[in-house]
C-alpha cells in the first residue's frame, strides 16, 4: 500500500502563527459615487475614484466621527480626500459590510455610501498624500478600476438614479 506524501508547503503553513483576535472593533465609515455632468443627456457623467496607497481604485470616504451623521461625513471625507467642496448629496445608495484582520483585531467596517453630485469647478482636484491617484472617469472606466464589487454595484445603482432624474 502506497503511503500519502505530505503536502507540499504544509509545514510553512502550520509555522507561521498569527497572534489570536482579542478584540471585534466596529468602524463605522461613509462616503460617496461622486459624479460630475459632461454632457446634455442624463447620463452623460464621469465618476471620481480614488486610488489608494495599495493602489486600489475606490470612491472617497472615511471614518464617522462622534457627534456626525453619515451625510456629513461623506460630504467632509469627499472634500478632505478630494479637494472637490461643492458638492449636493442627492439620495442614499446603500449600506455595504466588510471585514478584515488588524493585527490582534477583527474589525468590522460598514460604509454608508451616497450619491453626490460635484458642482462647479471640479477640475481642481487636490488628493491627499497617501494617495496614488485621483480621476475623473467615464462610467465603463469606473466600473473596470472599481476594486470592491459591492461599490460598482452601488455606481451602477446611482447611474440608474441619475438617469432617471432622482433627486430624492
Amino acid at each position: 500500500m502506497k503511503r500519502p506524501r505530505p503536502l507540499q508547503g504544509f509545514k510553512k503553513l502550520v509555522t507561521r502563527h498569527r497572534p489570536a483576535i482579542n478584540e471585534v472593533v466596529r468602524e463605522p465609515t461613509a462616503g460617496g459615487v461622486v459624479f460630475r455632468r459632461v454632457g446634455q443627456r442624463p447620463s452623460d457623467v464621469e465618476i471620481l475614484l480614488i486610488q489608494d496607497a495599495k493602489n486600489r481604485w475606490t470612491i472617497p470616504k472615511g471614518h464617522i466621527e462622534e457627534g456626525e451623521t453619515a451625510r456629513a461625513t461623506a460630504e467632509r471625507e469627499i472634500g478632505e480626500e478630494t479637494g472637490v467642496k461643492n458638492v449636493k448629496v442627492l439620495s442614499w445608495l446603500g449600506k455595504i459590510n466588510f471585514r478584515y484582520r488588524r493585527q490582534s483585531s477583527l474589525v468590522l467596517m460598514t460604509t454608508e455610501i451616497f450619491l453626490v453630485e460635484a458642482v462647479g469647478d471640479t477640475d481642481k482636484l487636490k488628493p491627499e498624500e497617501w494617495m496614488n491617484g485621483i480621476k475623473w472617469l467615464s462610467v465603463s472606466e469606473a466600473l473596470e478600476k472599481i476594486e470592491y464589487e459591492d461599490i460598482g454595484k452601488l455606481i451602477l445603482l446611482g447611474l440608474k438614479k441619475i438617469r432617471a432624474g432622482s433627486k430624492a
